[in-house]
C-alpha cells in the first residue's frame, strides 16, 4: 500500500493501510497530515516504509481530550504501536509540531503534552534511520515490550521561542525487556535515554546527545507499596554535552516511597563536556538530607561500574565533577569506578570528587577518598 496525502486527515487512512498491507510506503516529498490518534496495536509482520513525513497537528484542545491515556506519570500519546514482528524505517521523518505546546506549556504547567510514538505491547519492533523531530514531550515511549531496537535515529527538540522544549525525553523505558538504542543522535531538552520502573536488559550504545539531562536510571522508588526494578543496563561510547548530567542513577527517600533494586548496571566510555553533573548517583532524589537519614531510601543499588569517563563539568556544582551520594545503612553495595579522568572548565580549580554512605573500589577509588557516613 501506498498512503498519499489529501486535503485533510491522513491518519485515517494511514491506520487502514496498515491493517491492511505488510507493506506500507509513504512516499519522499510527502506529508502526511494527521488530525486523529492513531492506533496501530495487534500488529503482526508489518513494515512501515517511511520516506516522506509523518506531521501531527497543533490542535492542542484535540489532542488533550482525544491522545491515548497512560496511568504512568499521567501520559497521553499520538500514536501507538503493538503487536510482533514490526519494522518502521526508511529515512523519514516524525514531527511533533511541538511549537505550540512548549509555549503553552510556559503558561499551564499542567497541560497534557503528547508523546511522538509509542511502542505498547509489542515484541520483535525494530525502528530504524528515522528523525524525530518537534515533540510535545517525550519523543520515544517503549510500554511493555520485548526485543525492540532502535537503530539510526536523530531526535531534535529545539524552541524557537523563549520558551523551553521541555520533558522531551528522547526514551523511556517502562516495564520492557530487551530494548537496545544505538548509533543515534539527540538534541533536546530533558533526559537522553531514561529506565523507569521494571526495565531489563536494555543497551544504550554509540549516542551523541546534546542539552539532555543525561542517561539516567530512574526515578525509582518514587510510589508507595510499589517495587521498581532496573536490571541488566549497558551503556557505552556517548558523548554528552552541554548537559545537566552524564550517568545517573536517582532514586527516592523518605517517608511514603516505595522500594526497588538496581542491579548489575555499567557506564563506560563516556566523554563529556559542560555538564553539570558527568558522574552521579543520587540515593536521596528529591529528599532533604535529614529526611533521607531518618528514612533511607529502600531502592538498593548494587552491582554499578563507571568506567572511562573523560571531560569537563560545567562548573555548575563548583569543582565537583563526579557524585556518589548514597542513602544511609549500606543501600548501595559494590559500586566501582575505573579509569575516570573528569575536570572542571577551569584548569586552575582541581577536581573534586565526593561520596557518602558508600564503599568504593576500582582504580580510581581514591579520586573520591574517605566518604562522609550521614
Amino acid at each position: 500500500c501506498i498512503v498519499t496525502a489529501s486535503s485533510g486527515d491522513d491518519g485515517p487512512a494511514f491506520v487502514d493501510a496498515v491493517q491492511r498491507c505488510d507493506l506500507v510506503t509513504i512516499p519522499r516529498e510527502t506529508t502526511l497530515s494527521i488530525a486523529t490518534r492513531m492506533n496501530m496495536t495487534g500488529l503482526k509482520d508489518r513494515n512501515i516504509n517511511l520516506l516522506g513525513t509523518i506531521k501531527f497537528t497543533s490542535n492542542i484542545s484535540y489532542w488533550v481530550n482525544n491522545g491515548f491515556p497512560f496511568e504512568f506519570q499521567d501520559q497521553i500519546a499520538f500514536w501507538i504501536v503493538g503487536g510482533k514482528n514490526i519494522l518502521i524505517n526508511g529515512g523519514g521523518t516524525i514531527d511533533g509540531s511541538g511549537q505550540v505546546w512548549y509555549d503553552a506549556f510556559a503558561t499551564n504547567s499542567t497541560l497534557l503534552r503528547p508523546i511522538l510514538l509509542t511502542i505498547y505491547q509489542a515484541t520483535d519492533v525494530a525502528i530504524k534511520n528515522i528523525t524525530m523531530i518537534n515533540s510535545p514531550e517525550w519523543f520515544n515511549f517503549v510500554n511493555e515490550g520485548k526485543n525492540v531496537v532502535y537503530d539510526g535515529i536523530n531526535i531534535s527538540a529545539l524552541s524557537t521561542s523563549n520558551n523551553l522544549a521541555k520533558n522531551t525525553d528522547g526514551w523511556d523505558i517502562y516495564r520492557s525487556d530487551s530494548v537496545s538504542i544505538m548509533n543515534s543522535n539527540i538534541n533536546n531538552g530533558d533526559d537522553c535515554v531514561s529506565l523507569k520502573p521494571n526495565s531489563t536488559n536494555v543497551i544504550a550504545s554509540d549516542l551523541y546527545c546534546n542539552g539532555s539531562h543525561g542517561i539516567s536510571v530512574g526515578s525509582l522508588g518514587q510510589y508507595a507499596g510499589v517495587y521498581d526494578i532496573v536490571q541488566n543496563f549497558t551503556s557505552t561510547n556517548v558523548q554528552m554535552y552541554n548537559a545537566q548530567n552524564g550517568a545517573r542513577i536517582k532514586a527516592f527517600a523518605g517517608p511514603g516511597v516505595g522500594s526497588g533494586i538496581v542491579k548489575n548496571i555499567s557506564f563506560g566510555f563516556f566523554t563529556e563536556g559542560n555538564v553539570d553533573n558527568p558522574l552521579i548517583v543520587d540515593q536521596c532524589y528529591m529528599t532533604n538530607a535529614t529526611e533521607c537519614t531518618a528514612y533511607p531510601s529502600n531502592v538498593y543499588i548494587q552491582d554499578v561500574t563507571f568506567s572511562n569517563f573523560k571531560g569537563t563539568s560545567s562548573g555548575k556544582m563548583n569543582s565537583v565533577v563526579a557524585s556518589l551520594a548514597c542513602s544511609p545503612d549500606a543501600r548501595c553495595n559494590n559500586i566501582s569506578v575505573d579509569d575516570i579522568s573528569l575536570e572542571p572548565p577551569s584548569k586552575d580549580g582541581s577536581a573534586t570528587y565526593s561520596c557518602q554512605n558508600v564503599n568504593i573500589t576500582g582504580n580510581a577509588a581514591y579520586l573520591f577518598g574517605n566518604c562522609t557516613t550521614t
